[in-house]
Formats: structure tokens, C-alpha cells, sequence
């Protein structure tokens, strides 16, 4: 768990499987382009948002930037170097449309025709961004109003893939233009708060915001408008269990600091990963994703391991997975700071099992995970 304070809307945590880019030679169409996978954990921080003001000193927004004016700090600069003190990797977010831009207002009067705002704000940008910053993740914003050929996209990706200083472990989101999203990029986000319901074949990506009303601060938001714990990991745990990376955004004050709300949430997250994080961790989805019973239950997968996880807790001692497929090798174990073996019976000679469950441990999440060995 990462825990940093930001100025400006920033999109903080996320967590969670797949791996690097492997070096293969991209050309400038999609279809070379879509098969980007995710790094395991990054941290994505707005560098500039819809208004247009740039959290590093860029030379195409004069006194319109966080070292021109507010801050006098690049912001970018100082996060990239608190994150490569750690294992976690540094995402930056970038909104290609700008709201009152007036080169950005000529050439959609133009129809788009025009690409004045692109060859004279938008590249020369992102490729300082990328230069100077040397991001693992871009997340690509602000592009539904014009085509990918209006942004040029393709080049710029060939050349982020082919050329640029981190062109063998850059990852890039699906939005670089109207009608990309859900069909072109690394990893598909589709939609804010986005989750398909059932496994995809491309990686995917659920970004959610803890503040169910807003993506930045506000200084009138209510208790009964944040998400509460126990749904961040119910949301966390269905989008693992169906092949998504999971990332939550906070909204910082304008004097950078995390609202205590929001820091709550994400220490007690980073608490239930502590006892919990080896069912999400690299794991992978299983053959089944869920326990059709009215208790909810999610498997994920990782290598022969199979995990269970409890997003309630059971109103008996005696807990029935139909799914697993019991062998002689078959072990359950109660994840928690001391481990604990359960005692279980097959259910049928065919597949199931029925444990006997203890007293569960106290869970601010609400949710306990369970370790299958020797199950198929």
C-alpha cells in the first residue's frame, strides 16, 4: 500500500497481475499496438486533467503550470522520485483535450480537420512527459470528442513502443480517440468505473473512485457518499477474480494532503492485503469465478493454488463449496497472521467439500480468504 499526498486530482492504488511488455518491433496500427500487458503495481498521478494545468513546469503552458504558479514545484518529478524507491511502478495520467484550450477550440470548429492543438500542444507534451519522466504506464484521458487520427495516436504509441526511453516496459490504457475504447490499447478501461461482468479476453483495468460523487476534492462531501470498506474489497475481489486490475482514486486537498476518510480506506485496504494478499497478488482467474450460492464466494487462481474468498461471513459453522475437485493432497487453510488447517469432508465422490469453520477473525473488510491445495 502506498500512501503519498498529491495536489490535484490524483488516481492512487493499483494492484495487480500480469507482466512486463516483451520487445517486439510495433507498427502505427492497432492492430500491431492492442497487445500491451500490465505491470503488477503502479501508482497513476494526474500530471494534467481537463482544465489543462500541467503539475510540471511544461514550456507549452506558460504560468499556467505548478512551477510558474501555486506550488512552484514540479510535482511529476518529485513523485517519480519517491516511486522508484520503491518496487511500484509510475503510471502518469495525461487528458489529451483540453476544456478552453483556444488552438483545441479551433480545430474541433474545423471538424477536426485541423491539428494545430495536437502538433502544438498535445505530442510535444507528451513526449517531454516521456522523456523526462520515463513512465511505465500512460493513462490516456480526454480523447472522446476526436478520432485516434485526429490525435495521431497510432504514431505516437509506434513511437512510444519503438523508440522512446521506455519502449520495452510502456503500457498505454484504450483511450486515444473516440470509438477506441473497449477495442484499442494495452488494457481496455471502457468506461469510468467500468467491469464487464464476466472474463475478457484482453486485460482490463476497473478505475473507481472513493468519492462516488467526484474524482477530485470536494470540501462538501458526505460520509454516506465515500465507499465504505467492506465494498472497495468486494469491488477489489470481483474484479481480480474476472482478470482486472483494480485501481482507486483520491482526491486530494489543495494543499496536497489525503482527507483522513480517504486515508482510512486506503490503510485499512492495505491491512486486509496484509492478511489477504496472497489471493490477490499475481493471481490469475480460475475456471470458475464465483459460488453459485447465496452466500458470495470468489475464486482466483495462482499457479495450483485456488483461493476462496468470503465476502460475507457465514451464518453457520459448516461452509459447502460445490466447485473444487477434491484429490488426496487436498488441504484448507484460513488465511490470517497465524494460519489456520480446517478440517473438511468430500461433498460428493465426484467434486465439493464441506468445512468446518472456526470462529472467524474480526475483518473491518468483511472478507476472508481461504487457501485450496491439491484441488482441481
Amino acid at each position: 500500500m502506498l500512501l503519498t499526498s498529491f495536489v490535484l486530482p490524483t488516481v492512487v492504488l493499483a494492484v495487480l497481475t500480469g507482466e512486463h511488455a516483451e520487445a517486439v518491433i510495433y507498427t502505427a496500427d492497432w492492430a500491431s499496438l492492442d497487445a500491451r500487458p500490465l505491470p503488477k503495481w503502479y501508482v497513476v498521478f494526474t500530471t494534467k486533467h481537463h482544465e489543462g494545468f500541467t503539475n510540471w513546469g511544461s514550456e507549452y503552458s506558460w504560468n499556467w503550470n505548478s512551477v510558474d504558479t501555486g506550488p512552484h514545484r514540479d510535482l511529476v518529478a518529485e513523485l517519480a522520485a519517491a516511486i522508484r524507491k520503491t518496487s511500484v511502478h509510475l503510471g502518469l495520467y495525461h487528458s489529451l483535450f483540453e476544456w478552453f484550450h483556444p488552438l483545441y477550440l479551433a480545430d474541433k470548429a474545423s471538424g477536426f480537420k485541423s491539428q494545430k492543438f495536437v502538433f502544438g500542444k498535445v505530442l510535444p507534451e507528451l513526449i517531454h512527459l516521456v522523456k523526462t519522466y520515463q513512465p511505465e504506464l500512460i493513462w490516456s484521458d480526454g480523447d472522446w470528442e476526436a478520432p485516434d487520427t485526429y490525435w495521431n495516436s497510432t504514431h505516437f504509441l509506434a513511437w512510444l513502443y519503438n523508440d522512446s526511453p521506455v519502449k520495452d516496459v510502456v503500457v498505454t490504457n484504450d483511450r486515444w480517440g473516440k470509438g477506441c475504447y473497449c477495442k484499442h490499447g494495452g488494457y481496455f478501461n471502457c468506461a469510468d468505473r467500468y467491469s464487464p461482468g464476466h472474463l475478457l479476453n484482453h486485460k482490463w483495468e476497473k478505475c473507481q473512485s472513493i468519492d462516488l460523487q467526484s474524482w477530485g476534492y470536494r470540501r462538501n462531501m458526505r460520509l454516506d457518499e465515500l465507499m465504505e470498506l467492506p465494498t472497495i474489497i468486494k469491488d477489489l475481489v470481483t474484479t481480480v477474480a474476472l482478470g482486472g486490475n483494480y485501481l482507486l482514486n483520491v482526491g486530494p486537498s489543495p494543499d496536497g494532503i489525503l482527507p483522513p476518510l480517504f486515508e482510512e480506506r486506503l490503510r485499512g485496504m492495505g491491512a486486509w492485503l496484509g492478511v489477504n494478499g496472497d489471493a490477490i497478488y499475481g493471481s490469475q482467474p480460475w475456471r470458475v469465478q464465483m459460488e453459485n450460492t447465496s452466500l458470495p464466494i470468489w475464486y482466483t487462481a495462482k499457479n495450483t493454488t485456488v483461493y476462496a474468498i468470503l465476502l460475507a461471513r457465514p451464518s453457520e459453522y459448516l461452509l459447502t463449496l460445490h466447485t473444487p475437485i477434491t484429490t488426496p493432497a487436498t488441504q484448507v487453510i484460513l488465511l490470517g497472521k497465524y494460519p489456520l488447517l480446517l478440517q473438511w469432508a468430500p461433498l460428493t465422490p465426484t467434486a465439493g467439500l464441506i468445512l468446518l469453520l472456526p470462529d472467524l477473525p474480526e475483518s473491518p473488510g468483511q472478507a476472508w480468504a481461504l487457501r485450496l491445495l491439491g484441488v482441481e
